[in-house]
């Protein structure tokens, strides 16, 4: 049975989709079978894979609305154990379909569609990562109530902490009355740039905040990390012997250590 989990953060520009692309890409090399969802509208960690909307037919939000089973819409990447379910902006208008669902269908679960879809395929892959958009909207709702654990990734920028206790307390909120079973998978620090004394402070003042909720494994600032994405390969792909790939594949190791495996 999968591992569900989202990496989420509201704030934007933290590396979650980055980390999303990289750390489902370590996993498969890592020899689980592995599942990414992209379940943001700007379709970012599709088009970081390679895949665009001329090539995509089904996408995440045809699954969520029923339009087609969720099996139709996996593509399988050329990328070892690894597959997508891809986004299109069609995810942008999901509240709207939700709320069009409800007023038709007052039993209609808005909050629970994801892991309903995810019934029929958790026992196909070792690990299911949901790249979350930056809000707490009912995309991301949707994801954490389908999830298992959640992964929060914080830049090792000032403002580093700005907005997490918004996001702890939507966890709680989710863990109170949707999914008792949620728990915090990591705290993953990214982006450092060791030059700067900010980074360090950074770090000691998560690892106080989230003691041994924080991964061991850090991800650095590279410009080569930031173009992967471009040529539509995870990091380990684009430069297997870059300090980004190892960092990735470090993280997917402390992520199955974890989880017992």
């Amino acid at each position: 049975m999968a591992k569900v989990i989202s990496i989420v953060n509201q704030k934007g520009g933290v590396g979650k989709t980055t980390s999303s692309i990289n750390l489902a890409a370590a996993l498969g090399k890592e020899g689980k079978k592995t599942l990414l969802i992209d379940l943001d509208s700007q379709g970012n960690a599709s088009t970081g894979l390679g895949y665009n909307n001329s090539v995509i037919e089904h996408d995440i939000y045809d699954v969520m609305t029923g339009n087609c089973q969720i099996e139709e819409a996996i593509i399988k990447t050329k990328f070892k154990n690894l597959s997508l379910i891809p986004s299109t902006i069609n995810l942008a208008g999901l509240d709207v379909e939700f709320i069009k669902n409800m007023l038709e269908t007052p039993t209609f679960k808005q909050n629970e569609q994801l892991r309903v879809s995810l019934t029929n395929i958790k026992e196909d892959y070792d690990f299911i990562i949901i790249d979350c958009q930056p809000s707490l909207g009912i995309t991301t709702i949707n994801a954490l109530v389908a999830s298992d654990s959640v992964i929060i990734p914080v830049q090792c920028e000032f403002y580093a902490l700005d907005g997490i206790t918004q996001l702890l307390n939507t966890i709680i909120m989710v863990q109170s009355s949707m999914n008792p079973e949620l728990r915090i998978e990591g705290v993953l620090l990214t982006m450092l740039d060791g030059r700067t004394n900010i980074g360090l402070e950074v770090i000691e003042e998560v690892r106080k905040y989230f003691k041994n909720k924080v991964f061991n494994t850090i991800i650095p600032r590279l410009v080569r990390l930031a173009e992967a994405p471009s040529h539509g390969k995870p990091i380990s792909d684009y430069e297997p012997e870059s300090r980004a790939t190892l960092a990735y594949q470090n993280l997917a190791k402390e992520v199955i250590s974890r989880n017992g495996n």
